[in-house]
């Protein structure tokens, strides 16, 4: 049963493993082309990041006082990309909020015992007994709550009579469209993110061709990203035009005329 000198063969002089041809290294080898991964961007929704303009003052000098607003609720609305769930998590860090998506408001599960309560895309909430419930703890235990959804509650598509009045009686802030300032600034910090290195005419150039919102330009950097990837890092004009294409934007005449390898030096 031993092995001995003879190897787990048994057979002296003949090895057991089976034997691996040596590749020919006058064969022409031929390398296959390296994908990029495109690794996505983490979201940031920092209190610092939060960016400032005319389009959410109102919000945030709302958001200052909970205490005061009336039966202790407020709603947010925007459209999708303005910043509503950033505002959400600025409220939660200024005043220990526990941060609630709609998934999470359901029967059996209590809320949480926070100092406050912010819930986002409210209006999609499934289970309107559960968000009732919400509210009257909430509002028993002097707990704040903001919610948030792309339209005002009075859109909302409740049935529950309760709840649609507890709603409906909450004051209600929108959070406007940003200027051009903020979704330049967005637009830096979203290229930044996917640790682009965009030449100087890229944030014009975008910023005059995509839909005016954060979820647009949020969007865009991504694609980018993918783009840029595939082309080796480089972002030349007709690679910003095949986003523009992507969001229905047609080139402007005089794009055609300029080519890739004729742009200026400059990044930021």
């Amino acid at each position: 049963m031993g092995s001995g000198a003879d190897g787990p063969s048994g057979v002296q002089g003949q090895s057991p493993w089976p034997s691996i041809p040596l590749p020919d290294h006058n064969i022409p080898v031929t390398y296959a082309r390296q994908f990029a991964l495109p690794f996505p961007a983490e979201r940031r929704y920092l209190p610092e990041d939060f960016l400032m303009g005319a389009c959410n003052e109102d919000a945030l000098a709302w958001i200052e006082a909970p205490g005061a607003w009336p039966a202790l609720r407020l709603a947010v609305h925007g459209e999708e990309g303005i910043g509503k769930t950033h505002l959400l998590h600025v409220f939660s860090a200024r005043h220990g909020a526990a941060l609630l998506p709609a998934t999470a408001v359901r029967r059996l599960v209590p809320p949480p015992e926070a100092a406050a309560l912010a819930i986002d895309d409210a209006d999609s909430v499934v289970d309107e007994v559960a968000l009732l419930h919400v509210l009257n703890a909430a509002a028993e235990r002097g707990v704040p709550v903001l919610l948030a959804a792309r339209t005002p509650p009075a859109r909302w598509d409740f049935r529950l009579p309760d709840l649609v009045s507890r709603l409906r009686a909450a004051p209600v802030v929108a959070l406007l469209a940003p200027d051009d300032g903020l979704l330049r600034a967005l637009l830096a910090r979203l290229l930044s993110d996917h640790q682009l290195r965009v030449p100087a005419w890229l944030p014009d150039f975008l910023l005059t061709r995509l839909p005016r919102t954060g979820g647009a330009l949020r969007e865009a950097a991504a694609r980018l990203d993918r783009l840029s990837l595939a082309a080796g890092g480089t972002i030349t004009r007709r690679t910003a035009q095949c986003v523009a294409d992507e969001f229905g934007v047609p080139a402007h005449p005089d794009e055609n005329e300029k080519s890739p390898e004729d742009e200026p030096p400059g990044f930021f």
